[in-house]
């Protein structure tokens, strides 16, 4: 499956698209810029942006289509760096917000972002989406809350960068893991020193989610002591399967959560019934299983190309 749907909320803000001649006022929405294939570029739409709102007041920003298959396509790390003396109030910032129609996830390429922290030390969230060429290295922020990286073939060095990253303050990490078919290299070995609990002390929420070893991270997760701090845990997305729930049931307690999201899986009823029983006190998100296709170990995650 694919990336289908647009970003209409983000950071607790509707996204607005920057294209009005009357847009609303820049605190009351996560402004988005965007070009189209064979548009307009999105460094002529930016500077429109930025001569056009109060780009002053703007916190909440999210970057879309950039020219993913053009030969000139834009560089949005560069604009934005660029662009900081007149963002100097960006608090969230989203890159990669392209769904499948304008390029596949995995072939969404953007360079090292980390440099955007000391452009922007006043971030508090960042969000990025990509593939093939997502690259990352040691993250440091006195600021930063919640980092997402989403990625259909999430690479080990990008886990080692964020594991290896100065996030005193971090309070949410999302990490799509993705698949082999598409390069994903991802271990349990290499997630260790999150779920050991030793990393980002201010960490409540965490997501390791759309993987195929989803039911190798859930064992893992059974016995993790980074779990008995959260608040929320998000194992979505990815194969899992009655294995994995089993863990999960014969591991640590988790009814302290307030969320547990286990949505998109491949479950039997009788194991939805003893989950529904055993976290009758959580708030589960276990939804219906994904479609099967085929024999019953053929399994995809939720986003993959």
């Amino acid at each position: 499956m694919a990336v289908t749907e647009y970003l209409d909320q983000f950071a607790g803000l509707p996204v607005v698209q920057f294209e009005s001649d009357a847009p609303p006022k820049a605190g009351e929405c996560a402004w988005k810029i965007a070009t189209e294939r064979d548009g307009e570029s999105l460094a002529a739409i930016f500077a429109r942006f930025l001569d056009t709102v109060d780009a002053a007041a703007v916190t909440h920003l999210v970057v879309g289509y950039w020219g993913t298959y053009e030969s000139d396509k834009a560089d949005p790390v560069a604009l934005l760096i660029d662009a900081a003396p007149r963002l100097p109030n960006l608090k969230a910032l989203f890159l990669g917000d392209i769904i499948s129609e304008e390029a596949e996830i995995t072939w969404i390429e953007l360079p090292d972002v980390a440099p955007l922290l000391r452009t922007y030390p006043g971030l508090e969230q960042l969000g990025i989406r990509g593939g093939l060429s997502l690259a990352l290295s040691r993250l440091s922020s006195t600021a930063l809350k919640v980092l997402q990286v989403q990625s259909g073939s999430l690479y080990a060095p990008v886990v080692r960068a964020v594991v290896a990253s100065d996030l005193p303050n971090l309070q949410a990490l999302e990490l799509w893991l993705g698949t082999r078919m598409y390069g994903a290299d991802v271990t349990i070995a290499a997630l260790a020193p999150i779920l050991s609990g030793d990393l980002f002390p201010a960490l409540t929420r965490l997501g390791l989610m759309d993987s195929e070893i989803q039911d190798e991270i859930c064992a893992a997760v059974a016995t993790a002591p980074v779990v008995a701090r959260l608040r929320e845990l998000d194992l979505s997305m990815g194969m899992l399967s009655d294995d994995g729930a089993e863990a999960l049931l014969s591991g640590q307690p988790l009814t302290h959560l307030a969320k547990l999201d286990l949505s998109h899986h491949y479950f039997t009823e009788p194991m939805m019934e003893r989950l529904r029983e055993a976290l009758a006190p959580v708030q589960s998100l276990l939804m219906e299983p994904a479609r099967r296709w085929g024999l019953d170990e053929h399994r995809f995650v939720q986003v993959a190309e």
